[in-house]
């Protein structure tokens, strides 16, 4: 009884002191403050991988293209379209299509019976010349001594006078044919006609074979001189502003398969519209230096570099095209950047001139390489949220 009055005496004090434990304490931190839409993060790891660079814009003196299209082509005195004066049977072809001929070389012969008669107007109206010269001689004569009537002189002077009218004109005839007219004159009828070329250059085409008729109207050969190529090519009206002579003009020729670039500089911009639907205007340009590789003909891509002016640039890898806008990124802060909207000018040589559309850009911390892991580390955290 007395050890149990004891063990009761411990017992109670011991529950008297038994209370609830209290809860630990929680830590709490402060949440980091949420990004902008525009906004991404990278860690220091990202942005190397990423190859992330910063800096500012490159002041560079940009030139602005004009693109036009046309074709390599040589002014009209360069060519030459080939006819026959008169109708008539083609006798010989003496030349082909790509080869050379100069300049009053043969290129076909014909023949017809108008020749021989024209030959033979010619010699009667020579021989009837001489004639009515010594009979006005005569009658000169007979005038002077008073023998002869006044009216038998002024026939033979009219007679004269017409003759001689129908003589040069059969002559000028003759000659327009190529008729020799010495062997002529000696009494020897050639019974063909030569075509010449007048000027000398390659043959683009051959439209007649030995047996045809041909009329004054058919183009019988065509000849073109390769000496001074020239561009031609067509600017629509809301370029032709800007474009002047003495522009430097680099093109291509698709046909070629190659991707050079071939020069020309600008001699004559056209003072009026091309007829058609599309308002265009005629630009000619010489090749610099010429080049005996491209053909009459030939389509062209090109553009026309006009007047540059200093204008802030970036490299192309940093720009971002993001549907109808472009963005590049600026550096706010360590491991934080922000993309900001831009319009893109004239690009050269890897750069291209920029124009910020927003405010507020840090324009000494430009993201120079890497906008396109900044852009994609963007999306996948658009994607997310």
């Amino acid at each position: 009884m007395k050890y149990a009055s004891l063990l009761l005496l411990f017992l109670l004090p011991a529950c008297g002191t038994d209370k609830p434990a209290e809860p630990a304490a929680t830590t709490t931190s402060t949440p980091a403050p949420a990004l902008s839409p525009d906004e991404v993060r990278l860690n220091p790891a990202q942005e190397k991988a990423a190859g992330v660079e910063t800096g500012a814009f490159v002041w560079k003196n940009m030139t602005s293209d004009v693109q036009a299209n046309g074709v390599i082509d040589v002014p009209p005195q360069n060519m030459a379209s080939i006819s026959a004066i008169m109708g008539g049977y083609v006798q010989r072809v003496a030349v082909l299509p790509g080869q050379r001929v100069a300049k009053g070389g043969t290129v076909a012969v014909l023949r017809h019976p108008d020749y021989i008669q024209l030959q033979q107007q010619y010699l009667q109206s020579k021989a009837r010349v001489e004639f009515l010269t010594q009979e006005l001689e005569r009658q000169k004569i007979l005038d002077a001594e008073d023998v002869g009537a006044k009216r038998k002189l002024q026939q033979a002077r009219a007679d004269y006078a017409s003759e001689q009218a129908t003589l040069r004109a059969t002559t000028a005839q003759l000659q327009l044919l190529g008729l020799p007219l010495a062997r002529l004159n000696r009494g020897e009828i050639t019974p063909s006609v030569v075509l010449t070329s007048p000027i000398g250059g390659y043959v683009k085409s051959v439209s007649i074979n030995p047996g045809q008729y041909v009329n004054p109207q058919d183009v019988l050969v065509e000849v073109v001189d390769r000496s001074d190529l020239q561009l031609e090519l067509k600017v629509f009206e809301r370029d032709i502003a800007r474009v002047k002579i003495g522009q430097r003009i680099l093109f291509k020729i698709p046909s070629r398969g190659s991707s050079e670039d071939l020069t020309a500089r600008i001699f004559l911009v056209g003072k009026a519209f091309n007829d058609g639907p599309q308002r265009t205007v005629s630009v000619h340009a010489h090749l610099e230096p010429e080049r005996d590789d491209v053909l009459p003909g030939q389509y062209v891509a090109a553009h026309i570099q006009t007047t540059g002016r200093r204008q802030p640039t970036l490299p192309e890898d940093a720009v971002v095209q993001a549907g109808e806008f472009s963005y590049v990124f600026t550096q706010t802060k360590p491991g934080t950047y922000r993309r900001y909207r831009v319009q893109t000018g004239p690009s050269e040589n890897g750069d291209v001139a920029l124009t910020l559309l927003d405010t507020g850009a840090d324009t000494t911390r430009l993201v120079r390489h890497g906008a396109y892991f900044l852009d994609a580390e963007l999306k996948k955290g658009q994607e997310q949220e």
